[in-house]
């Protein structure tokens, strides 16, 4: 289990500009650092609600909005270092059963906010067989683009809650940073649903 073996061969911007392609309604919930550079980077949008300071949430939050907004299709967009943060949120999240709440894990095996140490993803935690075990009604890992594509097709199929771990390359890219007013970033995203700021 100690043995290192992190990260895959994907571009994790390309990975995310592919998932975001054509989003229609789908509303984001993106995890704090490169998941929320790389939404943001693929285009900033009234209905992306990026996290900041909010380490091992974003599964939760997305479990959240998916089941206040159960006509819309949830995707939250994360890292594996934030994901092994809240890892008990995927025991809620199966038990709750959201059909409509899907989690993308980009695992580059690495902690890339606080320099790059190798994860426990990256010594062999499979998040996604974690997910499994828990009773997501499908996951996945994804190695290649097809495979991408395939995912991102799914995600108005409501037959979740489900989750894939993306392989992603580890490495620091240049930063995209989103709004980091939290109250903007809320209200915007509250007026996008149609309710009013608070």
């Amino acid at each position: 289990m100690g043995e290192v073996n992190a990260g895959g061969a994907l571009d994790r911007r390309k990975v995310v500009a592919r998932l975001l392609d054509g989003r229609k309604d789908l509303l984001i919930v993106t995890g704090l650092g490169s998941a929320s550079y790389d939404v943001m980077a693929a285009g900033d949008h009234d209905n992306n609600y990026y996290l900041w300071a909010a380490m091992g949430s974003a599964a939760m939050v997305g479990l959240g909005l998916a089941k206040a907004t159960p006509d819309r299709s949830v995707l939250v967009i994360t890292g594996d270092g934030e994901m092994l943060m809240g890892l008990g949120a995927l025991a809620t999240i199966a038990v709750q059963a959201p059909p409509n709440l899907t989690i993308a894990v980009l695992d580059n095996g690495h902690f890339g906010e606080t320099g790059m140490q190798v994860s426990h993803a990256g010594r062999g935690i499979n998040l996604d067989r974690v997910a499994e075990s828990c009773g997501f009604a499908w996951t996945a890992e994804i190695r290649e683009m097809g495979q991408v594509e395939d995912l991102r097709t799914s995600l108005g199929a409501r037959r979740g809650p489900t989750l894939a771990t993306i392989k992603v390359v580890a490495e620091n890219l240049p930063r995209v940073l989103p709004p980091r007013d939290g109250v903007y970033i809320k209200n915007r995203f509250r007026a996008a649903l149609g309710h009013v700021p608070i």
